[in-house]
């Protein structure tokens, strides 16, 4: 797993003011799901990069390289 991506992940969701618990709220995955994408134990598939970008308001390119 790329620590840029996690990194970047948790960087956007700290900005956006959300616990792990909300944006997976909004993902509609468990809490764990998500958390596990922040700390690189898996990787979210191509669907769920477009809704982290849509709940954190940033391309997919952001998510993946940063700003």
């Amino acid at each position: 797993m790329d620590t840029q991506f996690c990194q970047n992940l948790r960087c956007a969701r700290k900005e956006s003011c959300l616990t792990q618990k909300q944006v997976a709220n909004k993902l509609n995955v468990v809490e764990s799901c998500y958390a596990n994408w922040e700390q690189g134990r898996t990787e979210p598939n191509i669907d769920m990069l477009r809704k982290l970008g849509e709940v954190f308001n940033v391309s997919i390119d952001e998510l993946i390289n940063g700003v």
